[in-house]
């Protein structure tokens, strides 16, 4: 095993940083923001993959070229362990696999129909193999350089064109609340327990849109602890995503399922003790456990904290901790496999609700919903749920929001709370507000 090359940083804040190198192709940027949040800690910067890695319809394209189909979590693994490095310190990303795995690669683990469109054409997953990294701790205020400095391009920087966008969707109020109610009749049949529905808005970008200039801006409304901004060239990425969909640490495996929302201006007792909240949560934890039980060591699974109430700008979630011990023999990419796409964004029983959401939303969902993340050269992982995340891609911005649909949901109380969780993102275009940028 060969050790990491890591020395403290002293060059800019990794912010500067990233903005830097936000213009390469697979420059990533998982930047913990929300300081008072309890998982949040560090963040990372990475660029200059030594490989990338992509799947689009069971395609897998390594290095530019396609190869053979196989299983994409099992050729992951099997890239990664060409690889062998010392650990080092305490950081908990040294260099890895990093990127993101989209919702529609689940349909590489499940027989799902295929009634959407797939109109924006993106990869199912795009990660590479990364040996630069910056690592910032936000609780000592320090930053570690693993690998090469930073060779920052000398690319003449965008203006931050804000105009206000217009956004349309193809799912009206009324056809949304529609919707709704057939999920309802669908579990008053006896069909399903819980769906989480969404609908897609999209809106034309001003020309020469300055994208992170932009998630500068969004990061400081609407703060999260596992945000990120990646530039993939034909797609970026740029997130305030506040749910945990599974963290692995040597053989300790988390979730952080988030079901049950309200806004913050009601008071906060309201979600505590909502009885309908409490159930959409409960179940997605009992779907967990079972996914987790998959890999991890028998009765091992437990739930230290149920419902736990979280406050973010404009929202309180409710938010449970489930945990586990990987079994031995199992790698964080069999977690992954086994939990994907998570069932806090599909409802329960996974599969059908996967079906029900295949039924009923008019277009693939790509990256949303899927996972966002590194996996460390020695096992760690770390991922999020791809959630108040926009989507660039051929001059548009994509944003996707939805609510999970229970047996006592309302059609207009679900349709008004995911408005509620687009609310700060389109606030984030709006020029009237009077926040800078920086």
């Amino acid at each position: 095993m060969k050790p990491l090359v890591i020395k403290e940083w002293n060059g800019e804040d990794i912010l500067t940083c990233a903005e830097k190198l936000s213009s390469l192709p697979y420059s990533l940027f998982f930047d913990s923001n929300r300081l008072s949040h309890p998982e949040n800690q560090w963040s990372f910067l990475c660029w200059n993959p030594i490989e990338t890695i992509t799947s689009k319809n069971s395609i897998i394209t390594h290095n530019g070229k396609n190869i053979d189909k196989c299983d994409v979590f099992h050729f992951l693994q099997t890239r990664l362990d060409r690889y062998s490095f010392r650990d080092h310190l305490d950081i908990p990303f040294t260099g890895g696999l990093a990127g993101y795995w989209g919702y529609d690669l689940g349909r590489e683990l499940e027989i799902i129909p295929e009634n959407t469109i797939d109109d924006i054409n993106v990869p199912d997953m795009m990660v590479g193999i990364y040996t630069n990294v910056l690592a910032h701790d936000h609780k000592s205020n320090k930053t570690w350089l693993v690998g090469d400095k930073p060779c920052f391009p000398t690319t003449k920087k965008l203006p931050y064109n804000s105009a206000d966008l217009k956004w349309n969707t193809q799912t009206s109020d009324e056809d949304y609340k529609g919707k709704i109610q057939k999920i309802i009749d669908y579990i008053y049949a006896g069909e399903i327990y819980q769906v989480n529905l969404s609908r897609r808005f999209e809106a034309d970008l001003p020309k020469e849109f300055n994208r992170f200039e932009h998630y500068k801006k969004l990061r400081k409304i609407n703060s999260a602890p596992f945000s990120a901004y990646m530039n993939f060239g034909e797609v970026h990425i740029s997130s305030s995503s506040p749910e945990r969909f599974l963290k692995c640490a040597k053989s300790f495996v988390e979730t952080q399922p988030i079901k049950g929302t309200l806004p913050s201006s009601c008071p906060a007792e309201f979600l505590k003790n909502s009885q309908k909240d409490i159930a959409e949560n409960t179940m997605i934890v009992d779907l967990l456990r079972n996914d987790l039980s998959k890999v991890c060591d028998y009765h091992s699974v437990k739930v230290p904290k149920l419902c736990e109430l979280q406050t973010f700008e404009g929202l309180h979630h409710l938010v449970s901790t489930v945990t586990g011990t990987l079994q031995k023999g199992k790698t964080a990419l069999d977690l992954l496999k086994a939990c994907f796409p998570g069932g806090s964004i599909t409802g329960a029983p996974k599969i059908r609700a996967m079906e029900i959401i295949e039924e009923l939303e008019e277009t693939r969902r790509g990256p949303y919903c899927g996972a966002m993340g590194y996996i460390n050269f020695n096992g760690n992982m770390d991922t999020n749920i791809i959630i108040r995340t926009l989507i660039y891609t051929q001059n548009k911005a994509y944003l996707q929001t939805g609510s999970g649909i229970v047996s006592d949901s309302k059609p207009a109380q679900e349709l008004q709370e995911s408005l509620d969780k687009a609310q700060k993102i389109f606030e984030s275009f709006d020029t009237k507000r009077k926040e800078s940028a920086a």
